[in-house]
């Protein structure tokens, strides 16, 4: 999946840490496409509960997104998440992954992480459903991303600081030589 040239940059973290603000302001910023996060719009047209039977469809769904906005992709694209964040939710709500999607987001990692802080206040949508455990879910994103070798920024302050910080992180890392594919 990796293209030499591209450098893809995941926004991810917990619920409500502004990932989809962050990712539409980079992509803006960086004048890029941007993948927004297919669960986000699965939940609204599923418009009830999830359960472990949906973690597949999101995976394929956001595989398939990812797929069809980066090939009209140049040198940089912002994803809204990625499958990272199926793994890290699936596990959460329903104590596993399927080892398909877990393999896949490995071999699918971005180039760079920003990886949202808690530090913002709680804003509730349809999609979102636990303000009590935007820590808990903070620490099982930082672990999976260790776990799997990613680099990573911690974005965190204000929304000013938090886009500041994210366009240095961009900046450098569209500076410095390609991380191997």
């Amino acid at each position: 999946m990796k293209s030499g040239a591209l450098k893809r940059i995941t926004v991810t973290g917990s619920e409500s840490t502004g990932k989809t603000w962050l990712a539409a302001r980079l992509a803006h910023h960086f004048e890029t496409v941007w993948v927004p996060e297919f669960a986000r719009e699965y939940v609204k047209q599923k418009a009830a509960p999830l359960d472990a039977s949906d973690v597949e469809p999101i995976a394929h769904g956001q595989i398939k997104l990812e797929d069809t906005i980066l090939s009209r992709a140049h040198d940089l694209a912002v994803l809204d998440t990625d499958l990272v964040s199926t793994v890290v939710y699936a596990e959460h709500y329903y104590g596993m992954c399927p080892a398909w999607i877990e393999r896949a987001a490995r071999e699918r990692l971005a180039h760079h992480y920003l990886l949202c802080d808690v530090d913002v206040p709680w804003v509730p949508d349809v999609a979102r459903d636990r303000p009590d455990a935007r820590e808990e879910i903070h620490a099982a994103f930082a672990q999976r991303l260790d776990r799997y070798g990613a680099t990573r920024t911690l974005v965190r302050g204000t929304w000013e600081q938090r886009a500041a910080t994210a366009i240095s992180a961009i900046e450098s890392l569209l500076a410095s030589p390609g991380r191997p594919a």
